[in-house]
């Protein structure tokens, strides 16, 4: 995995993978030399519909034949990107993440939600700033089966 989030191109526009520049919002990176010479080199736009972003935790999906460049994005940034390639379901489970942050209520039965709703136990981790081993714990107590710890951490 790296850390930087990479801009792609796509042959056709209507495949599913990543998230199109437009839909991210205005990005920092795309004014820095290097991406304006790839978009150039390859005689496309960030507006073009066969340029796409993925995050750092999902760049491994891109297809090794790719035109593909790396472009640090701000933790603002990827916020944005991420929320553009999440469903709406997923979207408002990770709002309520976020806000977890500034409160404690509730914390099981939001990480239960979370892992039910399908969002990775490492960007649970991340949004909640929650231990690796303490999500783990409450997802397997929502799943009905004994955490390795045997008891509830708070």
């Amino acid at each position: 995995m790296t850390d930087d989030a990479y801009l792609f191109l796509v042959d056709d526009p209507a495949t599913p993978l990543g998230a199109p520049v437009t839909a991210v919002g205005d990005l920092a990176c795309l004014e820095t030399p290097a991406v304006r010479a790839w978009l150039d080199a390859h005689g496309v736009t960030a507006a073009s519909p066969g340029v796409r972003l993925l995050p750092p935790e999902e760049t491994g999906s891109i297809p090794d034949r790719s035109e593909k460049v790396p472009v640090p994005l701000s933790d603002e940034e990827l916020n944005q990107l991420r929320h553009a390639l999440a469903p709406g379901a997923l979207a408002r489970v990770e709002e309520e993440l976020l806000a977890y942050r500034d409160c404690a209520g509730e914390r099981d039965a939001l990480l239960v939600r979370a892992m039910a709703a399908g969002i990775p136990p490492h960007r649970i981790v991340e949004l909640t700033g929650e231990d690796a081993r303490t999500v783990a714990s409450v997802a397997a107590q929502g799943q009905g089966r004994p955490s390795e710890s045997g008891a509830r951490q708070q």
